[in-house]
């Protein structure tokens, strides 16, 4: 045992023990909000769907319920999937001269009041927003569980500990488990180092960095990010046409995630699964975020 944790302190010492080992057996598929390009995001029925489509990990935005239970829905606040406009029209608080009805005013059995799926089609009517609890009973057993601690500051703000929450409730299910990986992701690198750091977490992390974090996507920026988690989930334009980025990452130990490959944003590409093919295979990529679980090339 000794020779094996010496063995290991050596090889991370040299990166050739790299998160990639550790979080991906292969080229991986996320399906992001669940097969969003073709059914309403993060809702049961996109989730299904993802599977269906051989995602290997469906991904969860998560958000705070009044009385503290952990749904899934990309917004903050409902009006942009939901009919609460209509079903609670006097609920709103006004932001910048703005109506918003935030997911944190609003009971679970006031948010299961709302259809989240006719806003993206007539035939999804209906569709309700899942608890996490509701996803990972759908998923687990058949992909890997991939969630965002989404706003995780505003949360705390409100009297919430979001990371907690996802903690305790992943442990309450005993996960993961073999047939149910577990990747937890944040835009906050505060909200992963507490994980990491104070609440101990031994679970894969990883920081995604939006255009307006590209500062971390230097040597310097790369090995600070290495401290509190196991790879990046970089928007895929800070990638285009810089391969020794991502080997640059990798060379630090990180695994590279891009976000997101889908038909709904125009392309310079033919197709998105071009697309998909020029990050995995042309840069080197880990994995992929993408709306189209179907056109993963596989």
């Amino acid at each position: 045992m000794k020779i094996a944790r010496i063995s290991f302190a050596f090889l991370l010492a040299l990166g050739l023990f790299t998160a990639v080992a550790a979080q991906y057996k292969k080229k991986t598929l996320i399906a992001h909000r669940g097969a969003s390009a073709y059914a309403p995001e993060h809702t049961l029925e996109a989730y299904r769907l993802a599977l269906t489509q051989g995602a290997d990990f469906v991904e969860q935005d998560l958000q705070i319920t009044k009385d503290g239970v952990l749904v899934c829905l990309h917004d903050l606040t409902l009006e942009r999937t939901t009919n609460v406009e209509e079903v609670f029209p006097d609920r709103f608080k006004m932001e910048n001269n703005v109506k918003h009805w935030n997911v944190s005013d609003f009971t679970l059995a006031e948010i299961k009041q709302l259809d989240a799926g006719s806003w993206f089609e007539a035939k999804f009517t209906g569709a309700r927003i899942p608890t996490w609890q509701e996803a990972i009973d759908l998923v687990r057993g058949k992909a890997g569980l991939y969630p965002e601690t989404k706003g995780p500051e505003v949360y705390g703000s409100r009297g919430f500990d979001m990371e907690r929450l996802v903690l305790a409730q992943l442990k309450k299910n005993k996960l993961p488990d073999k047939k149910t990986p577990v990747i937890i992701q944040s835009f906050s690198p505060e909200s992963l180092r507490k994980m990491k750091s104070e609440l101990k977490t031994t679970l894969p992390l990883v920081f995604l960095i939006s255009p307006s974090q590209k500062n971390w996507l230097t040597p310097e920026g790369l090995q600070k990010a290495r401290a509190f988690a196991i790879g990046i989930g970089p928007a895929k334009t800070l990638l285009d046409g810089k391969p020794e980025l991502v080997k640059l990452a990798h060379d630090t130990g990180l695994s590279v995630t891009p976000y997101t490959s889908t038909t709904k944003i125009s392309s310079r590409f033919s197709s998105v699964r071009e697309e998909m093919n020029y990050y995995l295979n042309t840069l080197g990529v880990d994995a992929l975020f993408t709306d189209n679980p179907d056109q993963f090339p596989r």
